[in-house]
């Protein structure tokens, strides 16, 4: 069975990098009708912060991302805390050091630095002499019943050949011992592993068949080989992601604020809608690389995906090929966001369901938004969603785009004020005057008038163009611009629409007769 591996380090809270690496992790497994594990890889405890392991478990859920085995789901492979293992590495690192495939250093930190400065200095690229390589075992035993500290080195002058690597997304990689430390060490002296033996110690016990990480990783892969030949266990199949970057530029890190998956969660974006839009960020043409199900076929398709696709996340599974991911490094374009937001949004609004959800996660920050309305409930914001569909990149932003649907307009506002300049007095007064009477004298109810039909013959009796007529009265109503274009007005039989703007009949409607009314009045 296909089994993968997200493993994360409890250093603070998920962000965008590690959500994506989450999803393809998700997508490879759920594609291949395999599982995956969530691994907490917290061998530093210098670097713990309290809490993020429940932060990244939470965010996982948020996303929908739920892993088959982990914290809270445990199976055959646990124990998925890497501190709760440390004997399986001492057990791993002890059996190198039986092979010679390993050896113990006593050199203290002191010493190591003033040997590499020494190296360095003749000119050497090497960072260590491998003084304790050639220790006799008396010497050794020696030290040991003394107590002496020491770590456990990687003996890289008796490594055993292997094939050339070929990765899922780069392809055949070219030898990069060159960039390795010498001789790197794989035990701390507190007996805790570094990241290269826990890994593929922990990837061969648990049975992981893939590897999917990112592309800092890369300069350590043929240390690890190394490490499976060392010890003569199997290879899992790996591919690196290239590594999203801010805005900027610069190397996403849990140390930027603004790409945490718990401000996006705050901020109320939908979570296949982030989903989304990390994986098509990640994505670009089809590559000459091995089907992962049969390593004896390539793909060779030039195919460049839709980068604004919509796709929920059952589809993303169904549409995921690992082929296809960039070998670029990618920066994230908040406006692809939001394009993307909108329309899982309007997605969602038509599912059953949906809509009372949606108005529900809103509710609380409407009636905080307007505490002194009595207009603020359920119903109200269902209906907003309705009318401002389309033009809505964030549940959140209700407020902001239609603040007429739960309190009375400020006219003294300098963009009320700013709309009335742009209209004759005796222009604005036809018009509030005209549809005032026009509604006043209908007997039939609300809900079963023709609001628009009703506007239609108010404009023609008064003779003005679409553009005066329509600015007159959204100004009377809503007492605000739309986001774009007040004046791209639409043809005659929709002339109620403003570009990007909700539908002035449809915003009467919402008001219901006697608001509508009392603000023509």
């Amino acid at each position: 069975m296909v089994l993968l591996r997200f493993a994360p380090s409890p250093t603070g809270p998920l962000h965008l990098g590690g959500l994506r690496m989450a999803l393809y992790n998700h997508l490879f497994a759920r594609k291949h009708g395999g599982k995956w594990i969530l691994r907490i890889e917290d061998t530093d405890m210098t670097r713990y912060v309290p809490g993020s392991v429940d932060g990244i478990r939470k965010s996982l859920e948020w996303a929908g991302l739920n892993y088959d085995f982990g914290p809270g789901k445990e199976g055959e492979h646990g124990p998925y805390f890497q501190s709760e293992r440390l004997d399986l590495y001492k057990s791993y690192a002890g059996k190198l050091i039986e092979s010679g495939h390993a050896y113990r250093c006593f050199c203290t930190p002191d010493s190591l630095a003033e040997t590499k400065e020494k190296l360095a200095r003749a000119g050497s690229s090497a960072s260590y002499d491998r003084k304790c390589l050639h220790m006799t075992e008396e010497e050794v035993a020696r030290k040991m019943k003394a107590g002496s500290k020491h770590t456990v080195r990687f003996n890289t002058t008796v490594v055993p050949s292997r094939p050339p690597v070929q990765d899922l997304i780069f392809g055949q990689l070219k030898d990069a011992h060159a960039s390795l430390a010498t001789d790197p060490i794989l035990l701390k002296s507190d007996l805790f592993p570094t990241y290269h033996l826990a890994s593929v110690v922990d990837d061969h016990e648990m049975g992981i068949t893939h590897v999917l990480r990112g592309e800092e990783w890369l300069p350590s892969l043929p240390l690890h080989l190394d490490l499976y030949a060392s010890l003569k266990i199997p290879t899992p199949t790996y591919g690196h992601m290239p590594i999203l970057l801010n805005p900027d530029g610069s190397k996403m890190s849990k140390r930027h604020g603004d790409v945490q998956v718990a401000d996006f969660i705050k901020r109320g974006w939908e979570p296949e809608a982030v989903l989304n839009w990390v994986l098509l960020s990640g994505l670009g043409v089809h590559h000459n690389v091995p089907a992962p199900e049969d390593a004896s076929q390539t793909r060779s398709a030039s195919h460049v995906p839709d980068s604004t696709k919509i796709m929920g996340l059952e589809a993303m599974i169904n549409e995921f090929d690992i082929s296809a991911v960039t070998h670029r490094n990618t920066i994230l374009e908040g406006s692809k966001l939001e394009y993307i937001n909108k329309h899982h949004l309007m997605a969602r609004a038509a599912h059953p369901g949906g809509l009372q959800s949606l108005a529900e996660k809103v509710h609380v920050e409407v009636k905080e938004s307007f505490p002194h309305s009595q207009y603020t409930t359920i119903d109200m914001i269902k209906k907003a969603i309705l009318i401002l569909e389309g033009r809505l990149t964030n549940i959140y932003d209700i407020p902001k785009h239609a603040p007429f649907l739960f309190q009375d307009p400020d006219l003294a506002s300098e963009q009320a004020q700013s709309m009335r300049s742009r209209i004759t007095s005796e222009d604005y007064d036809r018009v509030v005057r005209g549809v005032r009477a026009r509604l006043e004298s209908v007997t039939e109810p609300w809900e079963d008038l023709d609001i628009l039909g009703l506007l239609h013959k108010e404009r023609e009796a008064l003779g003005l163009s679409n553009k005066v007529f329509m600015k007159a009265l959204r100004c009377a109503i809503t007492g605000m611009k739309v986001c774009h274009d007040l004046t791209s007005i639409l043809a005659t039989d929709h002339f109620n629409l403003v570009k990007d703007g909700p539908a002035l009949a449809d915003i009467l409607d919402v008001l219901g007769r006697e608001r509508v009314l009392e603000r023509l009045r």
